[in-house]
């Protein structure tokens, strides 16, 4: 493990990852990441898959949009083919004329940044999606371009990628504080020792808040226990698009490239770090999914797996430079929007860092509107 780095990254996961990957891709030669278990452990290799662009405001339109425009060509980034994103959609069912005003305005929206998404009768969401249950539903808010990718070929592809661009990778390493002098960055003391840094990035996502308040510094970032399941295969093609529903659950499920279901409901226990997974939730998944889809009464759940949503007040991420301490830059509490965003997120606080400016609107996302009492609109979440 190098002594001194320019940057330093807290945090293995998608976050973390891309960023240094956009950093190095500008010329930054002197880098390292330090994951205190194993990259993509916390909660990327936990996620549900999922990328949209159906999002209720501008800032998430936008940055969603230049999302998918980059996990598009990422296979071919990583120089690892192997890696792909599906663009398969997301199917949201809406069951009440509020709901159906509601998307039509958000769908507005994102037409006029771009985004095909279109409103479509139950008939055409059950074209989509063969098995659903539609008897209730009074239309569908649909967008063929969002889609999923496989988090954990995301992750082994830039760490294969960062490698051979001599970017340091440290798992099993874990940053216990981050050191400041008169009011500057000057490193990082790790669990295997301290390393200078002249730039320090903390992605840590759920854990980000126990760094920052070792400096003083108060974000509202707190971890929620949310839970996914994955049932047995199924034939491939069945459920091709993320099935969205916020009447049964807040439930969001999708058939994997396997061909075993993914997903889970909006059921969340916290704060807290406890991870065991609950009867509450199997027995939750299973009444809601097969509300949707009637047919998944006879399929197997073979794995339930719980995992952090690093919420924030308005379930929106806290991202951009630290004002009270020179060289340290924020990108956490992503309330489980954080692997789909990654791309631009990356992108963005690499050109913040080197540039000191970004194209992208990252102000949205400005660590210092809680303490204004400036909370964003609620970005749509589920699950």
């Amino acid at each position: 493990m190098k002594s001194k780095v320019d940057i330093a990254i807290i945090g293995g996961g998608i976050i973390g990852l891309m960023t240094a990957f956009e950093l190095a891709k500008r010329g930054e030669e002197s880098i390292a990441v330090y994951e205190k278990r194993y990259i993509g452990s916390g909660s990327t290799f936990r996620c549900g898959t999922g990328i949209r662009q159906q999002f209720g405001d501008p800032a998430n339109i936008q940055m969603m949009k230049r999302s998918v425009e980059k996990w598009k060509t990422l296979g071919e980034d990583m120089e690892f083919p192997k890696f792909k994103f599906a663009q398969t959609g997301y199917l949201f069912l809406l069951y009440s004329e509020k709901e159906v005003e509601n998307f039509k305005k958000n769908v507005q929206l994102q037409n006029s940044y771009g985004i095909p998404s279109r409103i479509i009768s139950p008939e055409e969401a059950r074209e989509i999606v063969p098995g659903l249950d539609i008897s209730e539903v009074i239309a569908a808010s649909w967008n063929h371009t969002d889609g999923k990718a496989n988090p954990f070929l995301a992750v082994y592809g830039l760490s294969r990628a960062l490698k051979r661009m001599d970017v340091e990778i440290n798992e099993y390493t874990e940053v216990q504080e981050i050191m400041v002098k008169d009011s500057r960055i000057t490193g990082v003391k790790t669990s295997k020792g301290e390393v200078k840094a002249d730039i320090v990035l903390n992605a840590a996502n759920a854990w980000a808040k126990i760094l920052n308040q070792k400096l003083g510094l108060d974000f509202p970032i707190e971890p929620y226990k949310h839970q996914g399941i994955v049932t047995e295969p199924f034939k491939l093609g069945e459920i091709k698009p993320m099935v969205v529903s916020f009447k049964y659950g807040g439930a969001y499920l999708t058939q994997k490239a396997n061909g075993g279901l993914i997903g889970g409901i909006a059921l969340k226990y916290g704060p807290t770090w406890d991870l065991t997974p609950t009867y509450e939730f199997l027995r939750e998944v299973s009444k809601n999914f097969t509300k949707i889809i009637p047919a998944l009464k006879y399929m197997s759940i073979i794995r339930q797996w719980g995992g952090y949503y690093a919420e924030t007040p308005d379930h929106n991420a806290v991202i951009g430079k630290i004002e009270e301490i020179e060289g340290y830059y924020l990108a956490a509490g992503f309330s489980g929007h954080g692997f789909m965003l990654a791309p631009a997120v990356a992108e963005g606080m690499a050109e913040l860092i080197t540039k000191g400016h970004t194209s992208l609107p990252l102000d949205f996302y400005d660590p210092y509107r809680f303490k204004r009492g400036e909370l964003r609109e609620q970005a749509i979440q589920m699950g």
